[in-house]
């Protein structure tokens, strides 16, 4: 499986895969502010790191647990931009510009991000470690500010089932995903409308 492609389970016990496109959208996966909270994944700083050894990141050079150092105070940070993004995203989502308060922690987010080197014995690509909190709050607070900011902005997306809040980056080339998965809520609407279609006839 593609790095950043998650396999989730629904609320029927179903498993699903979804792209949300981007590593801060991805980060989104872990939890959230409010309700959101009864999704929280991320207690420990050895949560994080474990999760980050699948995340997006992995796309450009492998990333091990052992590679990682994240302190209690990084991962209460990357839980602040977590939930901060959430509200940005949720803005741009439904057309309305993100709370200036939002936008300001977001752009003070954005540290250093981990520093990719490659490997003088192989030739191949890997990250400088020790990577820290800090450079993965950092990488994620870039994307996030160059996402929300920029061209690609009308193409985060919020999943278009009226029970599903993934946020996703449409990457299709016409940029017309609705759906955050195909598996899921995409054939749950091909359900729907031929239950429709025969109810009519």
């Amino acid at each position: 499986m593609a790095a950043g492609v998650r396999t989730l389970t629904g609320t029927e016990g179903e498993r699903y895969r979804f792209d949300p496109g981007s590593f801060c959208l991805e980060l989104l996966l872990t939890g959230g502010p409010g309700w959101l909270g009864r999704y929280e994944i991320l207690h420990s700083p050895d949560d994080l790191a474990s999760w980050l050894v699948d995340s997006r990141l992995t796309a450009t050079a492998p990333l091990t647990v052992d590679a990682l150092r994240i302190r209690p105070g990084e991962l209460r940070q990357v839980k602040q931009f977590r939930d901060t993004l959430w509200s940005a995203v949720r803005a741009v989502t439904h057309g309305q510009q993100p709370a200036a308060d939002d936008l300001e922690r977001l752009n003070a987010a954005a540290g250093p991000p981990p520093r990719p080197r490659i490997e003088p014995a192989t030739g191949e690509l890997a990250w400088a470690g020790p990577v820290t909190g800090g450079q993965v709050l950092g990488a994620a607070a870039r994307e996030a500010i160059e996402l929300l900011g920029g061209r690609l902005a009308g193409r985060v997306r919020e999943c278009s089932a009226s029970d599903c809040y993934l946020v996703f980056l449409d990457t299709s080339r016409p940029g017309n995903r609705r759906w955050c998965s195909m598996e899921r809520c995409g054939n749950r609407d091909k359900v729907r409308g031929y239950r429709r279609r025969r109810a009519a006839t």
